[in-house]
């Protein structure tokens, strides 16, 4: 280990996003590399005039279908316009009408209260800001191109991590007062996903391998409209299209949503993503069509520039042209189980954002209220590591010669989930690809997860993924490196899925089962918990 860093810190911030970088903040500190910066939509705030906090939170709650932490929820809406002006007063700056904040409309939102920036680059915008003011800290170990292995125990508590320093090859290990695991989520479990490469749920993995609950992994949203292009990645075209007029079309060109909700191309994500596999179905096709083709070029164009621009350069037009997409998996629900602070089930562990199961989104989450999420409880969880250690931190400090006659060095070890191109916090836009060629085995997996644990299931498939999955030889790694660590810890979380969408004999939300296609309230209108050598439990 360099001599000029810490083997023992105050604090430690797993992940990149908007949970982990507002956390940092809240203690002082930052980090770098996310899919935040990926997001498009925008962020939800009751703020507009026609708006009210309790149709954000009605809405919140439809979405959830039964299953919100209504708590959660509540916090989530009430503290919604206050992070966004602390937001704009760090330097973000949405789009505005005039003088006025501009909002849009996404579905299942009942009042158009989607903040945007730069048309679709939200979270480009949101991760600047963020970066800048933390960066503007002056107690801040930052530490790039690390990946973190393992969670460290001593003395009945989470007290620090191992980590691979990719750029030497080497393992570390840190040891703090609390950990914060904001990793983001596990797309890359599926064959097909809108999320980065690092989305591999390495913070759920660990979590789990060291005896935290993790709790609804059944839910995984579906994004309805990727581009479905051959040569092409399976990129996110907004939902903010939709709400903007963006039609669905099938192979024969009717639009069909109708027949499906009366809220069109507007209805909860999972509906639509329904909607569409069941279109291709009946069409014998692999993709259904995004029209944009209402709205002047002009509009589109300033409205959409990176949609716009990146379709461009596959040779699509999405002003003139017919959109090819089909849905690929985006995010999910569930994760490592947190009270309102962001504590886990185990002492010293917190959690926050995509990586962690809050309730706030239930079954299904509601548009644009993720990257809200990560602001609230990313700064809950920070506010909760510093009273949690604060007598810790008191003794520490007495007890250190080094800090006679000046303040205690109230340092956070900035760590990032993988950062293989990390650029540091200068440049959030860069992010890390996979480090080598993808695994046969992986592939195996992300297939596996795609066909028998996807959008639609039944209770054969998800017993023959488990079995697939068992099968596969992915041993813990003895010398670990980045592609060995993410190999076995997507086919653990696979597994997890697959368990805990088998124990959930119903439908609800993202979770769809053809065997047993309605609610059942009395037995399932609960969350599913899965902890290490334990059964799917429901409480």
């Amino acid at each position: 280990m360099k001599s000029d860093e810490p083997n023992s810190v105050d604090y430690i911030v797993v992940g990149c996003g908007i949970a982990g970088l507002r956390a940092a903040i809240e203690l002082g500190q930052a980090l770098s590399d996310s899919a935040t910066e990926w997001a498009q939509g925008g962020i939800a705030a009751a703020l507009s005039d026609e708006d009210q906090i309790s149709l954000h939170e009605q809405d919140t709650l439809q979405a959830g279908d039964g299953l919100c932490n209504a708590a959660a929820v509540k916090l989530l809406v009430e503290e919604a316009p206050k992070y966004i002006q602390e937001l704009i007063g760090w330097g973000t700056e949405f789009d505005r009408a005039g003088t006025k904040l501009a909002f849009t409309r996404e579905g299942a939102h009942s009042r158009s209260r989607i903040l945007h920036a730069q048309g679709d680059s939200t979270g480009h915008e949101i991760s600047r800001a963020l970066f800048a003011r933390a960066r503007s800290m002056q107690r801040i170990h930052i530490r790039a191109h690390a990946f973190t292995t393992e969670l460290v125990e001593a003395e009945g508590r989470i007290a620090g991590l191992r980590y691979l320093d990719e750029t030497t090859n080497s393992l570390h290990e840190v040891r703090a007062g609390a950990v914060l695991l904001a990793t983001g989520g596990l797309g890359q479990v599926y064959r097909e996903t809108t999320n980065p490469p690092v989305a591999t749920g390495d913070g759920m993995a660990i979590a789990h391998e060291a005896g935290a609950t993790l709790s609804d992994l059944e839910f995984v949203q579906f994004h309805p409209t990727a581009l479905a292009m051959k040569g092409a990645p399976p990129f996110l075209l907004s939902e903010a299209l939709r709400g903007e007029g963006a039609v669905l079309r099938n192979v024969d060109l009717d639009r069909f949503m109708r027949r499906y909700h009366e809220a069109g191309e507007l209805a909860p994500r999972d509906v639509v993503a329904r909607a569409i596999v069941a279109e291709m179905q009946r069409t014998e096709t692999d993709y259904v069509y995004l029209d944009m083709t209402a709205r002047k070029a002009d509009y589109v164009r300033k409205r959409f520039p990176r949609i716009f621009s990146t379709c461009q350069s596959y040779g699509l037009d999405i002003s003139s042209d017919l959109v090819p997409v089909r849905p690929a998996a985006h995010y999910a629900m569930g994760g490592i189980k947190t009270d309102l602070w962001g504590r886990t089930s185990l002492a010293g562990l917190y959690a926050a954002g995509e990586t962690a199961a809050t309730g706030v989104h239930g079954a299904n989450r509601l548009a644009s209220n993720s990257l809200l999420e990560g602001m609230v409880f990313g700064a809950r969880a920070g506010a909760a590591m510093v009273e949690d250690t604060r007598p810790a931190q008191k003794k520490r400090a007495a007890g250190n010669p080094g800090h006679e006659g000046r303040p205690a060095r109230n340092n956070t070890a900035c760590r990032a989930k993988s950062a293989a191109n990390n650029p540091g916090p200068s440049n959030p836009g860069n992010h890390s690809e996979p480090a080598g060629p993808a695994s046969p085995i992986l592939e195996q997996i992300r297939m596996i997860m795609w066909k028998d644990v996807g959008i639609l299931r039944n209770g054969r498939d998800l017993a023959l993924a488990i079995e697939q999955l068992g099968t596969l030889e992915v041993a813990r790694p003895e010398m670990p490196s980045r592609q060995s660590c993410e190999l076995y810890n997507v086919r653990r979380l696979a597994q997890l899925i697959a368990r805990s969408a088998l124990a959930r004999e119903e439908s609800r939300g993202s979770h769809y089962r053809s065997d047993f296609p309605y609610h059942n309230d009395e037995d399932f209108r609960k969350h599913s918990l899965i902890a290490r050598g334990k059964k799917v439990c429901f409480e």
